[in-house]
């Protein structure tokens, strides 16, 4: 939708012949395009080396080859122990009710990024994940743009939740 400026009028005259004491007034510059962290996606994603991870219905081949240049601890669906990060698509409200079980496969200090489409395919929005997250007893705290596609939000324990 455009913007359209108000006409000009006597009380309000034309912006764009605005003068002041110092003479016509001065152009705004334009501003830079949009900047993109240069950071790669695994680093966003926090993995450390040797992190224990496991993805759970995400199809992204490279975010596997990203996680193998970073650990050998890759689980492919649902972890029988404990992981310091876990991948899990989710695209319904549905989905969200895994979250119980999944807060119970990370450690006390781990996460959960919950992937799921943006834009106007997206499926779910982004306080739907923060609302079935506070139900778990879980918190968000990043989000980042997985792909052109996906967006995904980090949720943790709490800190005053957390065990030892």
């Amino acid at each position: 939708m455009a913007t359209i400026a108000p006409a000009a009028t006597k009380d309000r005259p034309d912006s764009s012949k605005a003068t002041s004491a110092a003479g016509p007034a001065t152009p705004a510059k334009p501003r830079p395009p949009e900047q993109r962290s240069l950071r790669p996606r695994i680093d966003k994603l926090g993995v450390k080396p040797g992190f224990r991870v496991a993805v759970i219905g995400v199809d992204d081949p490279l975010l596997l080859t990203e996680l193998r240049g970073r650990t050998d601890e890759i689980v492919i669906g649902m972890p029988r122990k404990r992981r310091d990060v876990i991948f899990y698509s989710a695209e319904t409200l549905e989905a969200l009710d895994e979250l119980q079980t999944l807060r119970e496969r990370i450690v006390h200090e781990g996460a959960i990024w919950v992937v799921s489409r943006k834009g106007k395919d997206r499926s779910l929005n982004d306080t739907d994940v923060i609302d079935a997250a506070k139900r778990n007893g879980l918190v968000d705290n990043k989000v980042v743009s997985f792909s052109e596609t996906h967006t995904a939000l980090r949720l943790v324990i709490p800190l005053a939740l957390r065990g030892g």
